[in-house]
């Protein structure tokens, strides 16, 4: 059998202990995957797949890329869902066998293992985005978790009932989540990239003492877990996995926050991709993208997550928006700060690189020049010392490490000169050594002009290359003057060079200065890192401040340009808005053409439910997103687009829009849209807004009819949801609920028609519109002419029909089928009150008197008018 290299040998020990990861084994100045790995790098990087010889007949297959384009290929690799160990050289010699001098193995091993949760590689992240790694346990009934981004260091944790935690972990929407390997994740709803652990890892007595160790404390009181089992298991499983897998990383996790939803409005993935919160669908700009004016990558994150968390305490709201209407009436201040901030780098991520010895010098610069840009902020805040002053005291000047770095850490030469870590004047010994080889120069002029004196050799030279040092060169005429103290070096054509013992010296002077140089900068740089992360909580402290005052001085710009108003926030049920406009929509067109409108609803004598009419592409969409974003930005501390609002908080905001289908699930367009009204009709509760557009479109007419009705009047009358709603529907026989339901009201948006074409004016007002003109719209699309003449004509046909049936039953309409007093009382008698919940026994009630109303109009509508002429005879038909 043939013997296995010592080099395969040591592959393959390693990539046992890795079998679930892409192995890139560090060979020199590359990174090599073998075998089957190398099969999957070459085919997702496109790459050559080469082989590689591994002994007596032995070739394995191999892909390898430059080490210093590893971050490119990493990116790659991640995105496309793989796990990888980056496998380095752990000394630069080998390791010597026994009585083998000089051979041996250059010593290697698994620095790091890469997923998309614990990636620290600027060039892999999105600046504005925090990148989450993510832990969840539950026991059925109640669920814990945990999420950090090791590149800030914020690590929060908290414990819910099973389906609210299932909502929080896709409003978080980490890169990466740690799961028990028992756990069943097939009705799970993340779909993103999930690492399986052992379940001890989640019991909840080890995870607490992980917890109490990594954080070096006796408890978890401080960090408001220590009555949160689930949520503390899922915390400890997260610092044991990085720990596994990036210790460095797992000492980027100093604090610990824990938090209850409750504090927050809910906002699940469906509202924020309907509104277009964060993203949207098409170029058109999200909400975000309106807002955030941040000038750092700390402020963009801060108000990405103000947008997915807004709060429900009317405090702290006020208490932003008592910073955005400083900085809204503080022009000058504003345009000061921002300046300050342009210079401003990540503080939260380059002190993470300081701490975990992976920044670079010129990282090290960056984080020292921004620290020095804190003095002007705190300039600013000082001039209203009475309001800032709680900031001002979150606001370190972190002065000693900007000094620091400042003194320590030379400027980045220019491309091509000598590069330079250390400032001269940091290190004596340093600049001693420094001296000694710009004096290098000197000294060899002085020896070149001494030897041509003592030697008479005018063309003698003395220099120095690469391969052979130094040396003192001589031409061929000349060799019979050379002294017998030089020693021959080098033969070429025309010359030769020959070294002296005084030369010999020297260059292992300089020799030594240089390796001496290399270490010194190295072991001072190591220092001034290990200096700086001492002040990293201070740092920490600083980046969050600015951070704040990045996010609501944004708020404050958009406001001062777009004209938004401050709302009121009240703690009742109450939405008034008026001239309010779509943030996003309005920027789309020409300054001044969108047109505002109001909304009423939710106070005391307002309706609880707005039911729009209107023709499509009118803006019955539009008024309804604008309204839910409106209270969006209010409850984040933003002004919002109109003239005067008071918004009473709202605990969530739920949206079903849209007609689409899930396939791959098994569900089609209607039961999607069904599902998604099930689970608001669930969750809903009188502090909620919900926004139903055009619901029941999936199905049949009268399906649809039957279904929209039957939840309008749920949301009315269950006394657990009474939710303040805004439906927007083409039934137009909904319309008739307002004589029914005494807390909805009907409007619709304003339209002229003139010569056969419509004109949208876009005015929502009191009413119901009398028509859809969804043959117009069909036409506005671009259908052929003969399609929509054919549409016209047959709608013409149907609506015929359609009146001629209802003058046949005129008693029939959404008031209910009319009932004789003995149906009603058969009704009565069928009623068992024993098995009917509250919110049955009032739809029963609300039924029955639609019947009894119903039949009440049928009667009077049916009668003849009596007059004097024919009294005698309609007593008589009576």
């Amino acid at each position: 059998m043939t013997a296995t290299p010592p080099l395969r040998k040591q592959y393959l020990t390693i990539k046992r202990r890795h079998q679930d990861a892409i192995l890139l084994f560090r060979i020199g100045d590359f990174y090599e995957a073998f075998d089957d790995d190398a099969r999957l790098v070459a085919r997702e990087l496109n790459i050559t797949l080469t082989s590689k010889p591994m002994g007596k007949n032995l070739r394995v297959p191999l892909a390898g890329i430059p080490h210093h384009s590893l971050d490119r290929h990493l990116a790659t690799l991640i995105e496309r869902g793989h796990r990888i160990a980056i496998c380095e050289q752990l000394t630069t010699e080998p390791t010597r066998g026994e009585g083998q001098p000089g051979r041996g193995l250059i010593e290697r091993g698994v620095v790091r293992i890469v997923t998309p949760g614990t990636i620290s590689e600027p060039g892999l992240l999105h600046s504005r985005v925090n990148n989450y790694l993510a832990a969840y346990t539950t026991d059925g009934a109640m669920s814990g978790i945990a999420y950090a981004d090791i590149t800030t260091g914020d690590f929060y944790v908290t414990e819910l009932e099973r389906p609210q935690a299932e909502e929080e972990l896709l409003r978080i929407g980490p890169s990466e989540l740690l799961l028990p390997r028992s756990f069943e994740a097939k009705e799970f709803p993340y779909r993103g990239f999930i690492t399986r652990r052992d379940d001890a890892e989640f019991a909840a007595v080890p995870a607490r003492l992980m917890l109490l160790d990594h954080f070096q404390t006796r408890t978890l009181e401080p960090m408001g877990c220590e009555q949160w089992p689930l949520a503390t298991a899922a915390a400890g499983a997260l610092v044991a996995y990085l720990r596994d897998t990036q210790p460095a990383a797992a000492g980027q996790l100093t604090r610990l926050t824990s938090y209850r939803t409750a504090s927050f409005m809910t906002l699940d993935p469906q509202t924020l991709r309907s509104l277009e919160i964060l993203e949207s669908a098409d170029q058109s700009p999200s909400l975000l993208r309106i807002l955030d004016r941040s000038r750092t990558a700390m402020g963009g994150r801060l108000l990405r997550r103000w947008l997915k968390q807004p709060l429900r305490d009317p405090a702290e709201i006020l208490s932003r928006q008592s910073h955005v209407a400083w900085f809204l009436a503080h022009a000058k201040e504003r345009a000061e700060l921002f300046s300050a901030l342009e210079g401003m780098n990540d503080l939260e991520r380059l002190i993470g690189r300081v701490r975990s010895a992976s920044a670079s010098a010129r990282e090290l610069l960056a984080l020292g020049q921004s620290l020095s840009l804190i003095p002007q902020v705190r300039s600013i805040l000082q001039r209203d010392a009475a309001r800032f002053g709680s900031l001002l005291t979150m606001l370190p000047s972190c002065e000693a490490a900007a000094r620091l770095i400042d003194r320590a850490i030379a400027d980045q030469p220019p491309r091509g000169a000598p590069r330079q870590l250390i400032r001269d004047g940091f290190a004596e010994e340093l600049d001693r050594l420094r001296e000694v080889l710009r004096d290098g120069k000197k000294y060899l002029a002085e020896i070149e002009q001494r030897e041509r004196a003592r030697t008479g050799i005018k063309s003698l030279r003395v220099g120095y290359n690469k391969v052979f040092g130094y040396y003192i060169e001589v031409t061929r005429p000349n060799l019979h003057l050379v002294p017998q103290d030089y020693t021959r070096k080098q033969t070429l054509t025309q010359a030769e060079r020959f070294i002296t013992l005084e030369l010999k010296e020297h260059e292992a002077m300089v020799v030594n200065a240089q390796e001496r140089i290399a270490e010194l900068e190295a072991s001072l740089f190591r220092r001034v890192c290990s200096d700086v992360s001492k002040e990293r909580r201070e740092i920490l402290g600083a980046a969050s401040t600015i951070a704040f005052l990045d996010t609501v001085a944004a708020l404050a710009d958009v406001a001062a340009e777009y004209n938004y108003a401050r709302p009121t926030i009240t703690e009742d049920a109450e939405l008034t808005i008026k001239d309010g406009r779509h943030p996003i929509v309005e920027r789309q067109l020409p300054a001044g053409t969108f047109v505002p409108n109001d909304v009423a609803m939710g106070g005391a004598n307002e309706p609880q439910i707005l039911l729009v009419t209107g023709p499509n592409m009118s803006g019955k969409s539009t008024y309804l997103r604008q309204t839910a974003m409106i209270v969006i930005m209010a409850q984040i501390g933003s002004f919002v687009p109109a003239s005067e609002a008071r918004i009473g908080i709202c605990d969530r905001i739920f949206t079903r829009a849209g007609l689409y289908d899930r396939i791959g699930r098994g569900e089609s367009t209607f039961m999607t849209e069904m599902i998604e009204t099930a689970a608001i009709l669930h969750h809903a509760t009188p502090r909620s807004l919900i926004l139903l557009d055009e619901l029941g479109r999936g199905t049949s007419t009268y399906d649809g009819l039957a279904v929209a009705r039957a939840v309008l009047e749920y949301i009315h009358n269950h006394p657990k949801v009474r939710a303040r709603t805004l439906f927007a529907t083409h039934y137009h026989e909904l319309t008739e609920l307002d004589q029914v339901l005494p807390r909805v009201r009907n409007l619709h948006v304003e339209i002229v028609e003139h010569e056969g074409e419509l004109i949208f004016l876009h005015k929502i007002t009191p009413g119901c519109a009398e028509r859809s003109y969804g043959v117009y719209a069909a036409k506005l699309a671009g259908m052929p002419r003969p399609v929509v003449r054919r549409a016209e004509q047959l709608l013409g046909d149907y609506e015929a029909r359609s009146s001629a049936r209802g003058k046949g039953t005129s008693g029939h309409s959404l008031r209910g089928a009319p009932a004789s007093g003995a149906d009603l009382l058969q009704a009565l008698r069928e009623i068992d009150p024993d098995t009917l919940s509250p919110v049955e026994a009032l739809m029963k009630l609300y039924d029955l008197k639609q019947r009894a109303c119903a039949e009440a109009d049928k009667d009077k509508n049916s009668a003849p008018r009596p007059s004097r002429t024919n009294a005698a005879t309609t007593s008589h038909q009576k």
